[in-house]
């Protein structure tokens, strides 16, 4: 079966340049945050503030992500091989996927860190760890504005977002944590801010969990509806009597692949309806690589026990549809 590749060429040239420009911005949001990291530990540790030790953490962290994005950004410019036929896209997407785990580790310690602070309330230096944590402030906010202009609907790119905004809430809090110890000498507001921060940091990384799960579970891409696009199919290209056995799924996130069986009513040419099924896809439904079975007559499938396997996950036959 041939495929179509003729639209591709250029969608892949401006997705190279955009991915060499996401590369370099998480390189030098790596880099800032892995020199400040250091000087708000040792901060943390000689004002006794969880917070400035809490976004220490978080940043030790984010320094390894935002490393781990970049090398992810740097193994997905390798060309496919015999034993990795799609290529290393999908290593972008399972580091956004281990970025939320970790991102939901270092919460939870956090919040238990807190809870410890809370019943033993410790000294805290307010002056000085006002002066760190502004400066923690102005490099979070350098980080995450040369990661902004980068590509926002890739999950690698959110995930390093994520971990940057999550560091500049945590510089925010210990600011405020510092006024309030500055002027009241009341300590609390520093284990209560770290936690509340914690919470704001624990459901944005659940969000980006979850989608990165979705695509390494090749679900449909949440942009796509694959029954609204058989339909289509169906009605649009002249000699498709029935799509069915459609899998529709994302490599990374960006980029959506497709299968599906094209049932043809007799006489049709099945060149030309493939071709015409792939125009379709691609200049309608952004699906720019995808593999067309023609068929006539019965689902060359038929009584092999493949319908009953994948029944729940492929269009059904005669145009039902749920």
């Amino acid at each position: 079966m041939a495929h179509t590749h003729d639209h591709s060429g250029h969608d892949h040239g401006a997705g190279h340049v955009q991915g060499s420009s996401d590369k370099k911005r998480v390189l030098i949001a790596a880099c800032l945050t892995a020199g400040f990291m250091v000087a708000e530990a040792l901060g943390g540790l000689f004002t006794g503030s969880l917070a400035l030790l809490a976004d220490a953490g978080h940043m030790l962290a984010d320094a390894i992500a935002l490393g781990l994005a970049w090398y992810a950004f740097h193994l997905a410019g390798r060309p496919a091989t015999g034993q990795l036929t799609y290529g290393f896209g999908r290593i972008k997407t399972l580091v956004a996927y281990t970025n939320g785990i970790a991102i939901f580790v270092i919460a939870l310690w956090i919040v238990y860190e807190a809870w410890n602070r809370l019943l033993t309330p410790a000294p805290v230096l307010g002056g000085p760890m006002l002066g760190v944590a502004i400066l923690g402030l102005l490099v979070n906010i350098g980080s995450f504005l040369v990661l902004h202009g980068g590509d926002r609907d890739n999950l690698n790119m959110r995930g390093a977002i994520l971990h940057v905004l999550g560091d500049l809430l945590g510089s925010a809090a210990a600011i405020v944590a510092a006024l309030v110890i500055l002027a009241t000498g009341w300590t609390p507001i520093d284990p209560i801010l770290s936690v509340l921060v914690s919470l704001l940091i624990l459901s944005t990384a659940w969000s980006l969990m979850r989608a990165a799960a979705h695509v390494l579970l090749e679900g449909v891409p949440p942009s796509l509806d694959r029954d609204l696009i058989a339909r289509d199919i169906q009605a649009v290209v002249k000699g498709v009597r029935e799509v069915h056995h459609m899998h529709i799924w994302s490599i990374d996130g960006t980029s959506s692949m497709a299968t599906l069986h094209a049932c043809l009513n007799e006489g049709v040419d099945a060149h030309q309806a493939v071709s015409a099924i792939k125009k379709r896809l691609a200049s309608e439904h952004g699906i720019s690589h995808a593999t067309v079975e023609p068929e006539f007559g019965h689902c060359a499938d038929d009584g092999d026990g493949h319908d009953h396997k994948h029944g729940h996950d492929a269009v059904p036959h005669h145009g039902h549809y749920h």
